[in-house]
């Protein structure tokens, strides 16, 4: 019986060490992190630092760079000039004009030489040599040999990749995914497909086949889990599924991803929210609506910002500074509420919203940065 009581402890420690959230803020001119109560975790202390992540993050001391843990304790001493954030257990530093990567202890990985060097993401690197782009592995050797034009940002382990005029997809080890035989591509690979133009014509790539979108003038990534995606055809915009068929005819003036079951759509200036019937369950009545979150709400505009449930009802005033908010999700797709919280500006500051609309811990920062995972 013990036994069992010492395993579930462990296993309860280890679940809360894995889903501890921190966030950065500054208070009084210094940077430190709190956790989802609001409370400190690392007293405001430094002048400069960064989110965490790989259970590090970066903070100056000093004038220059090193990386503290979780207590605030320095891990990776103070000594360069530049850092970046750690990323598949690397990050890249700068000392004396050179980078290089270290891992979580600061121990070099050796590389080949670059002319320029990328951050680690899902496992690989960019790597330049010339005019071209390989892939670099963790191990510090290569995965890819240079051989494209351009890879652009791995999201769920696929990237987009160019050769001259064209575009195709590669997963992590450099395997091709999606032929570079397309003038266009989206940058999102989902089991629902991924969109693509080819021959002039914007269709839904799916399971090796080009579906063309009858009369599509462009075409959105898919959100989510969602089977559908939205399109516009003759300035009106509306939904097409894996196959390219218009589910929702191209009606609405605006529109954005389903998530939830509900799209934000807008007719003339109001927007409001459809579901997958195309059915208004939410009227036409906001200058501005985004894609409900997963705990399901939605930033909504009138004058400023406040969030709404699925309901329609509204959780947060709308008198909140968030668009330009979005930015700082660094390719999260949603938007608004992230695992239960919202970071919202107003003129008292930067603060976090929960899902029951309380103000996290009741107070106001000069800047802050979204939780973020320690691990």
């Amino acid at each position: 019986m013990k036994k069992l009581a010492f395993l579930l402890v462990l296993v309860v420690n280890t679940f809360t060490l894995c889903a501890q959230e921190f966030a950065l803020v500054r208070e009084d001119g210094k940077f430190g992190f709190i956790d989802k109560t609001g409370a400190y975790v690392i007293e405001p202390q430094f002048e400069k630092a960064d989110s965490f992540s790989n259970g590090l993050a970066a903070a100056i001391e000093n004038d220059f760079w090193g990386f503290i843990n979780t207590k605030g304790e320095w891990a990776i001493k103070p000594e360069y000039d530049r850092v970046k954030m750690f990323n598949s257990g690397y990050a890249l530093v700068l000392k004396d004009d050179q980078w290089n990567y270290i891992d979580t202890t600061g121990k070099k990985l050796e590389t080949p030489s670059s002319e320029k060097y990328y951050d680690f993401e899902e496992g690989v690197a960019l790597f330049r040599s010339g005019d071209k782009i390989g892939l670099l592995g963790t191990n510090g050797k290569l995965v890819l040999e240079p051989t494209y034009d351009a890879i652009k940002k791995f999201r769920n382990g696929h990237a987009k990749v160019n050769k001259g005029e064209l575009w195709g997809m590669i997963d992590a080890s450099g395997k091709v995914i999606i032929p570079v035989e397309y003038e266009d591509i989206g940058n999102t690979y989902k089991d629902a497909g991924v969109y693509g133009k080819k021959n002039g014509t914007f269709g839904i790539i799916h399971n090796g086949s080009f579906n063309p979108i009858d009369n599509a003038t462009k075409v959105y990534n898919f959100h989510g889990d969602s089977k559908l995606t939205y399109a516009s055809r003759e300035k009106k915009t509306g939904f097409v599924n894996s196959k390219g068929e218009w589910v929702l005819e191209p009606t609405f003036d605006k529109a954005r991803a389903f998530s939830n079951g509900l799209a934000p759509v807008a007719e003339g200036k109001q927007w409001g929210y459809i579901n997958e019937k195309g059915e208004m369950l939410i009227k036409p009545q906001f200058r501005d609506a985004e894609v409900f979150s997963a705990s399901g709400f939605a930033p909504v505009k009138d004058k400023n910002w406040g969030f709404i449930d699925t309901s329609g009802k509204v959780i947060i005033p709308m008198e909140y500074g968030i668009s330009g908010n979005f930015a700082f999700l660094k390719g999260s797709e949603e938007k608004g509420f992230v695992n239960g919280i919202a970071r919202v500006k107003s003129k008292k500051g930067w603060g976090y919203f929960n899902e029951k609309g309380q103000l996290l811990a009741d107070k106001w920062f000069q800047n802050a940065e979204p939780f973020v995972s320690v691990k």
